[in-house]
């Protein structure tokens, strides 16, 4: 089994409630990484039996740290209409003192979508080819930057943490280290992969982490089918940092230019 699928592996324990356990593969500073957290969400709501069509947009809010063992995913049908169904969903874990408590909340909206016109107002950017770009780890602290190719275009980790102030811009290549075919699980791990974009913008590597996120998913069944496993091009850029938050806007194409999905983030950091 590929690792990410181990990783989001659910066991359903009654209607609407799910079973799975956090994947050391994928650890990050305190906790599973954000964007496995997410995906492991939304496989839970695209497990179940009443699920309608396909996932639309998928916020998460990550409340607390997911910690290391066994945790419930239960949803809840908020509401079915004709082509468009509204989940919440929450992952609860059993802490140290024995009580139960939800370390992270989501809502998911799934659609079934028809062909009608349709058009891009973001141009993919002009970028040299994944093949044009080396491989290059984003950082080597963290064990989830592992499960990822990445081949870094502009705004990589700075190489002096001296408090330069640069741009938050960040475009790279990326892809599953071992190859696994894109599908609406794999866009919401990689809509995550940025590093937290005040690092690059100040150059100081202050206490940062996603408070909540947001994907949008515009890939249909073709679209993946032809980005197959290939590499995935990423974009993200901060907007505001203010009093302790920003917010991040990002958007995934495949090789071909087609877009694949937009996001937003809000983070915490700390000085």
């Amino acid at each position: 089994m590929h690792p990410f699928d181990q990783a989001l592996s659910l066991e359903a324990l009654s209607p609407g409630v799910y079973r799975g356990h956090s994947s050391a593969a994928y650890w990050s500073m305190v906790g599973p990484f954000g964007g496995a957290t997410a995906a492991t969400l939304l496989k839970a709501v695209l497990s179940h039996p009443d699920c309608l069509g396909e996932p639309v947009s998928l916020t998460v809010n990550y409340a607390g740290a997911l910690g290391e063992g066994a945790f419930e995913v239960r949803l809840d049908v908020a509401r079915t209409n004709r082509s468009t169904q509204h989940w919440t969903a929450a992952i609860w874990q059993c802490e140290a003192d024995g009580q139960w408590r939800i370390n992270t909340t989501a809502t998911v909206l799934t659609a079934v979508r028809r062909e009608t016109w349709s058009q891009s107002d973001v141009p993919v950017p002009e970028v040299p080819r994944p093949a044009d770009c080396e491989p290059q780890p984003l950082f080597d602290q963290v064990e989830w930057i592992k499960r990822y190719e990445t081949r870094l275009i502009t705004g990589g980790k700075p190489s002096v943490w001296d408090g330069r102030l640069s741009s938050s811009l960040m475009q790279l290549w990326m892809r599953d280290a071992q190859p696994r075919a894109v599908d609406h699980l794999t866009l919401t791990a990689l809509s995550d992969v940025f590093y937290p974009r005040i690092w690059l913008r100040r150059a100081l590597r202050v206490p940062a982490g996603t408070v909540s996120m947001t994907v949008y998913f515009h890939a249909d069944a073709a679209t993946m089918a032809a980005t197959g496993e290939g590499y995935v091009l990423g974009q993200a850029k901060a907007q505001e940092f203010h009093n302790g938050f920003f917010d991040q806007t990002a958007q995934l194409w495949n090789e071909a230019g087609q877009i694949l999905t937009t996001s937003h983030q809000i983070v915490y950091y700390k000085e």
